[in-house]
């Protein structure tokens, strides 16, 4: 029997394996479908989930060289299908997030989660200080004030995308939930690296 893609894409939004996988399990039960999901169960084990519940173990590193050739960007983007993967959107999205990479020399972690407690702890005491002179009650307000702004500058994800009219003010967060919403995939900003010359 013959399986078609629309048996295929079924059966992965079923199960979020991939369409290799889901392509081999139906052919292997002649089309039927609870067959090649009991299929997958015992070939992938507890891979075999909801795609928001999937590790992003597939996806894409692009790189981003800016004109004068003195500072690079490599960025790895992760998403839970080899086909999502190959996606032109995805593929754009971790281009341009290396284009913000680029274009933003203070941004050091991806997330508010990467950013190590001692790092936020340093922030705050320096800030807490520059606040001495305030009312007592104020100064923490204005220490956490200051804080979130510092993160605003180091936090990938809290950025507004440096092209802001092509991106229209997006922060890389919403581009990032909008292309997992249309791709239906946890769609992950692993890591970037940022090459300057000279530094």
């Amino acid at each position: 029997m013959s399986v078609t893609a629309a048996d295929v894409k079924a059966l992965r939004d079923r199960t979020g394996a991939g369409m290799m996988d889901a392509k081999r399990a139906l052919e292997e039960a002649d089309g039927d479908a609870d067959r090649a999901l009991e299929l997958l169960r015992v070939k992938l084990g507890k891979n075999v989930a909801k795609l928001s519940g999937r590790e992003a173990a597939e996806g894409t590193v692009q790189s981003y060289i800016h004109a004068n050739g003195k500072v690079g960007v490599l960025v790895e983007v992760d998403c839970n299908t080899d086909f999502v993967a190959r996606n032109e959107d995805f593929v754009a999205f971790a281009k341009d997030v290396a284009l913000h990479v680029a274009g933003s020399p203070t941004v050091q972690w991806v997330s508010d989660e990467d950013v190590p407690e001692e790092a936020k702890d340093a922030e705050r005491r320096v800030y807490e200080q520059q606040a001495a002179d305030k009312p007592e009650d104020i100064r923490p307000k204005i220490a956490e004030g200051k804080l979130g702004k510092w993160l605003d500058d180091v936090v990938l994800l809290r950025q507004k995308h440096v092209n802001a009219d092509k991106h229209e003010e997006k922060t890389i967060q919403e581009l990032r939930d909008e292309l997992s919403a249309k791709t239906g995939e946890n769609v992950v900003i692993r890591r970037f690296v940022r090459f300057t010359v000279g530094e």
